[in-house]
């Protein structure tokens, strides 16, 4: 057994190694619907808990084939970092053929991504626990969702996170044949209906693998504390009933909580070497002139730096993102600031870009609206160039862009829901508090009013402006950055564990 006078320790399992934005419309986010790339929260909160001197341990795949593809540098990178951080014996890799010769953290087939999901689970049950012997689990997702089960069954404190609501299921015979034992913690595994002994169970009832998460576990957390409260009052029909009602009972229970994701701190402008130009909170006046006519020049749109500027950062997800309710309203944006050169940019992949692409050709529009497939220096630069950002979300486990926009010195436009909504709220110049422009009811009409709110703010003096956005974004790096996230980590573990995390110094 572990002597108690050492820091407890923590796993942290996730089946990523690389940061995958919603905003890409990768395969990763078509598969598991992420909410702002689940393999950078996990590594940046590694990152601050060993920085911390926390004693935690990381599981996940043995990507080998991506770990040296060339056209994956971002797998490479971190990778590489986190065995800068940690020592090698920190970070477990669960070794199987499965995961070898992959060229993608997830396949294609849906069913095959349940396999991976059983084959990575497989190697932490048997092989990573009894080595690390940690104190407390911390697991992320449905692919890591029968973990807790059985943490559970080894009364060892296990905390899973839901970063998204894609769930898969199987029968506990496919689970047993992939090599792990679930006769030993099947009691603890959520079922589609009442599994009154395990052999009936085995091979008729399936096992849900978010919802045994969310069922096993002795803390559950959300990415935003709003988006819990809405999935418990039942306010999104697409949350199936097994997970609200598994969710209001960790709630009553008080064993549920929500902890906001933060940006990548590659998203900064005082550092961003994909602008055109840096820029502080104290200058951002002309660098974000600069920044816009350059990408103005790039794009072929109208050169004016005091054009009003609109950034599209998400995917178009018609479903979510609300690219419907743009789409009513966009010409008449342009046209009602038509004198102002009113303009609109998406760096964003996804089936809505057709859409759009019609409006702007049917209107004629090509100077005052772009339209672009995911790029990462254009999204930075649109971040930078940009004077708002349009993110009219229908719902929003998290979000990301509407922290990163305001570090920027770009105030979203955003419906009042989920993430943004403990994130964002509306400007107010006269009480100099508020970092956006916030609409609550989820129609074009109340998209239109927010965008000529954030018009009527942008019509004010430059001095009343320049300080506004100031103070914006200074605020802004100061409350949506990792260290944040993570002191709230460490503070649930600590009442997971009842007892202190890290040794802190005597102040």
């Amino acid at each position: 057994m572990h002597t108690t006078n050492r820091s407890p320790r923590v796993l942290i399992i996730t089946p990523e190694v690389t940061y995958l934005p919603d905003r890409m419309g990768s395969l990763a986010n078509q598969l598991t619907a992420k909410a702002g790339g689940l393999a950078d929260v996990s590594a940046a909160l590694i990152q601050a808990l060993t920085d911390q001197g926390a004693d935690v341990h990381l599981a996940l795949p043995d990507y080998r084939s991506i770990f040296q593809d060339k056209l994956a540098p971002f797998l490479k990178k971190e990778l590489h970092y986190l065995r800068e951080v940690m020592p090698d014996d920190r970070i477990h890799l669960a070794q199987d053929r499965a995961f070898y010769y992959l060229n993608r953290v997830y396949s294609s087939y849906g069913g095959e991504n349940m396999k991976l999901a059983i084959t990575f689970q497989r190697e932490v049950i048997n092989n990573i626990l009894p080595w690390v012997r940690p104190d407390l689990i911390h697991c992320n997702d449905w692919m890591t969702g029968l973990i807790p089960a059985m943490a559970r069954r080894l009364r060892i404190p296990c905390l899973f996170t839901i970063h998204n609501i894609h769930t898969v299921k199987a029968l506990l015979s496919q689970i047993e044949d992939r090599g792990i034992d679930a006769a030993y913690f099947w009691h603890h595994l959520y079922y589609d209906q009442l599994a009154p002994e395990y052999e009936i169970a085995r091979e008729t009832i399936p096992v849900d693998f978010l919802v045994s998460g969310v069922f096993a576990a002795h803390f559950v957390n959300t990415v935003s504390p709003t988006f819990l409260q809405e999935i418990v009052q039942g306010r999104h029909v697409f949350i199936e009933e097994p997970l609200r009602r598994e969710l209001t009972h960790k709630m009553q229970a008080g064993c549920a909580a929500g902890i906001l994701n933060a940006p990548d701190p590659a998203f900064d402008p005082e550092k961003d070497q994909k602008l055109e130009t840096t820029y502080t909170p104290d200058d951002h006046t002309r660098g974000k002139q600069v920044n816009k006519q350059f990408l103005q020049q790039t794009l072929g749109l109208i050169e004016d730096r005091e054009a009003p500027l609109f950034f599209w950062p998400s995917r178009l997800d018609p479903v979510q993102k609300g690219c419907g309710l743009l789409s009513h309203i966009l010409y008449s944006m342009i046209s009602t600031w038509w004198t102002q050169n009113l303009q609109i940019v998406f760096v964003a992949s996804g089936e809505y870009q057709t859409v759009f692409r019609d409006i702007v050709a049917f209107h004629c529009l090509q100077q005052r609206v772009a339209i672009c497939d995911f790029e990462e220096r254009l999204e930075h630069l649109g971040y930078a160039a940009s004077d708002f950002i349009l993110m009219p979300s229908k719902f929003e486990p998290c979000g990301l862009p509407q922290m990163i926009a305001p570090i920027y010195g770009s105030l979203p436009v955003a419906f009042d829901t989920g993430g943004i909504h403990d994130t964002l709220s509306h400007l107010n110049i006269q009480s100099n508090t508020g970092n956006g422009f916030l609409f609550e009811f989820f129609d074009a009409e109340g998209l239109f009013w927010a965008v000529s709110q954030a018009m009527n703010f942008y019509a004010q003096p430059k001095a009343v402006k320049s300080r506004q956005l100031s103070r914006i974004m200074k605020e802004s790096k100061a409350n949506f950055n990792h260290d944040v996230t993570a002191e709230q980590y460490i503070d649930l573990y600590e009442k997971m564990l009842q007892r202190p995390l890290i040794q802190r110094k005597p102040v």
